[in-house]
């Protein structure tokens, strides 16, 4: 058994402050209970500074201009959605590099309610250049996308979650898996929901591809599976349904292709619970999933 993704990255994110001394952590009250010794010994480069998100993110560009390589972390929209400005601002725009780490995922906070969701992060991060967004499957999986991405100069946001795939599969920055092929299309699973959907298209004959990175896209594995399928695909996705369809369709443009998404719907989730539930009501169960994507291959 895993464990979690967030212990994972109070584990990876304290080796690097310890073995790297360019690397910077900035909080705001959350995960604090893995960085008590580190606040202690460094005290000029891990820093907490209460619930103060817009200056979190306005302090690691502090420290990326001085040299160092920032992490910062928060729940989902607290680490995404309010300083949504400072990100764009500080970072994309200044042509800084830094990590932002969030926990919480969609709804996994789902009987805190609205304020605590988090559906919305990969697609509005998707619009700012020079972003990369990354979605492990697993804890394994995020200490690997972690530490091949956290010094590359660029602002990365890796998306963690309370679920979790039973197996890690080998996953590369940037590159789409090949998990298994067929001849009847394509469908993409990103992150999470890869063994769900292995389990819904079980008795078809598809593609399927695993995507951890979803800003770069790996437009070149996806043509190569197409040309080699039907040209439908479906795209399986843990956040608002559709945010990949615009880097599907501009890698697929030469080629007729049919598009359907799956996912998180763009409504407000005003029921309260775990996310297994919300899974539930949302039909992004095995078999919903089965029956959304066996309706798309039939009609």
């Amino acid at each position: 058994m895993f464990d979690s993704m967030r212990d994972r990255m109070g584990k990876v994110v304290g080796e690097l402050i310890e073995t790297d001394s360019q690397t910077a952590v900035v909080l705001v009250d959350i995960s604090t209970n893995y960085f008590r010794d580190a606040f202690k010994k460094y005290p000029n480069r891990v820093i907490n500074l209460g619930i103060m998100e817009q200056t979190m993110v306005s302090v690691g560009s502090g420290f990326a201009l001085e040299g160092f390589h920032p992490i910062m972390h928060s729940i989902t929209p607290f680490v995404v959605e309010r300083p949504f400005e400072q990100i764009k601002d500080d970072f994309c725009y200044q042509g800084l590099g830094g990590t932002f780490i969030s926990i919480g995922a969609s709804y996994d906070y789902g009987t805190d309610g609205m304020t605590h969701h988090g559906p919305g992060d990969v697609p509005i991060l998707k619009v700012l250049p020079r972003m990369q967004v990354c979605v492990p499957g697993t804890s394994y999986e995020f200490e690997t996308l972690l530490r091949q991405t956290y010094n590359n100069g660029a602002p990365t946001y890796i998306r963690t979650s309370f679920q979790q795939n039973e197996v890690s599969r080998p996953v590369r920055f940037g590159q789409l898996h090949v998990e298994r092929e067929g001849r009847d299309g394509v469908v993409v699973a990103v992150g999470p929901m890869l063994e769900r959907t292995l389990a819904a298209v079980e008795p078809m004959d598809v593609t399927v591809l695993y995507a951890t990175t979803i800003a770069p896209f790996d437009a070149e594995i996806l043509r190569e599976a197409v040309a080699n399928a039907s040209p439908n695909v479906v795209l399986v996705e843990p956040y608002y349904e559709g945010a990949l369809v615009q880097d599907v369709t501009h890698a697929l443009q030469a080629t007729p292709t049919r598009i359907t998404t799956i996912g998180v719907p763009r409504q407000v989730l005003d029921n309260y619970g775990p996310a297994t539930q919300h899974d539930e009501a949302l039909g992004l169960t095995v078999t919903g999933i089965r029956q959304r994507i066996r309706d798309f291959l039939e009609s």
